[in-house]
């Protein structure tokens, strides 16, 4: 069998997997093995369906999804981050990554959240949306989730200090994280476990992490 028909057949259950993470996880192998074993000049990537589902709060809200992760190899050292953002039925609107070349885990962390919702903000305005429109963050980190819920608040009533007066660590971020979040009016953050099967998330990593690999490797 052809690389063309091989993903086709994988485009159709791919389609069928939809709604189940586990059968969604089996067919993305698939995938990989046919792109690394399977030659014809066809790929596999362009061929196959990249939505994902869209997590139930998310789908009953009506909101649109934003997800991030950071790498880091070694901290400080090289890193990156990688996002992905999903209209409301689930379609992929974008997938991005950068690589800095000497950076830490909590900063990739907060500077990916931070572009996930740049890149949203960018597509709401393409598409007229206003700014009620509901959005949610996943991010498996606590830093980022933490820090806006919890610290956030407190820092901006100090002047961006601390309680020991001190200046919060990555105050250039923070202060940009602020900024972005300030332009939604319906924006929810959720933590997500990483590295447990959650799809988004999972890509997010994999972007993150090939981005490294393809700088560091050259």
């Amino acid at each position: 069998m052809k690389k063309k028909q091989v993903l086709a057949v994988l485009e159709y259950l791919d389609k069928l997997s939809q709604n189940d993470y586990q059968i969604n996880d089996a067919v993305q192998e698939l995938v990989d093995f046919a792109n690394e074993y399977i030659t014809d000049d066809e790929t596999a990537v362009s061929a196959i369906n990249t939505d994902f589902i869209v997590p139930s709060e998310a789908k009953d809200l009506n909101a649109y999804t934003v997800y991030s992760d950071g790498a880091c190899r070694g901290n400080p050292g090289p890193g990156s981050w990688g996002v992905v953002g999903q209209d409301v039925d689930g379609t992929v609107l974008f997938e991005q990554s950068e690589f800095h070349p000497e950076t830490t885990n909590n900063r990739m962390e907060l500077l990916g959240a931070t572009k996930a919702l740049e890149y949203m903000i960018r597509h709401l305005a393409d598409q007229k949306k206003p700014q009620s429109t509901a959005v949610i963050l996943y991010s498996d980190s606590k830093y980022v989730i933490d820090g806006h819920e919890k610290w956030l608040p407190n820092w901006k009533a100090r002047g961006w200090k601390k309680a020991d007066k001190k200046e919060p660590e990555n105050l250039d971020l923070w202060q940009k994280f602020d900024f972005i979040t300030s332009k939604f009016k319906n924006l929810k953050f959720r933590w997500v476990k990483g590295h447990s099967g959650h799809p988004q998330n999972e890509r997010c990593d994999q972007l993150a992490n090939q981005i490294l690999d393809d700088n560091l490797n050259n």
